[in-house]
């Protein structure tokens, strides 16, 4: 049985707000999946949190696209940290963005280092599961702007 308290908010009157929200339009907003392919992406969000099925420690990816089709939309990537393979994936994916850490313990007092960069990312779908893979960290010209330079060899800060 679920329950829910409220008690912090009771003395809130709403019914002020009844009329604006009884005449508001609710826009359709209904996406379509961001097609297989290439794209340039943002990483705006890393955060390290559980799994929901298996509880197992993961790394959660938020990457918003900036090149060259579907600009604005987001993309995700979860790292689970279940078994020896994933922590192989984890780890090519952690030096693709420049981060090469001694142990994995270290990267909790890393994640914000991987905020803001650009990488080049491949979007393939099989069935029903979708898997982003990280191709090579960019650099772009300037911020709007198409991709400069692709580093194939990572160049530490």
């Amino acid at each position: 049985m679920e329950h829910y308290e409220n008690q912090s908010n009771s003395n809130l009157d709403l019914a002020q707000f009844d009329d604006a929200f009884e005449t508001a339009e609710v826009e359709e907003r209904e996406f379509e999946t961001v097609p297989d392919g290439k794209y340039q992406v943002n990483v705006d969000r890393v955060e390290l949190t559980r799994a929901q099925t298996s509880g197992n420690p993961m790394l959660k990816w938020t990457l918003r696209i900036i090149a060259p089709t579907h600009k604005g939309r987001l993309l995700w990537r979860n790292n689970v940290m279940a078994s020896n393979e994933n922590i192989k994936w984890l780890k090519q994916d952690l030096y693709t963005c420049g981060l090469q850490l001694q142990k994995l313990s270290d990267l909790p007092g890393h994640l914000e280092q991987l905020l803001n960069i650009k990488l080049e990312v491949t979007k393939r779908t099989r069935g029903e599961n979708e898997n982003i893979y990280f191709n090579r960290r960019i650099v772009m010209a300037d911020d709007a702007g198409a991709p400069d330079a692709a580093m194939d060899d990572m160049i530490p800060f």
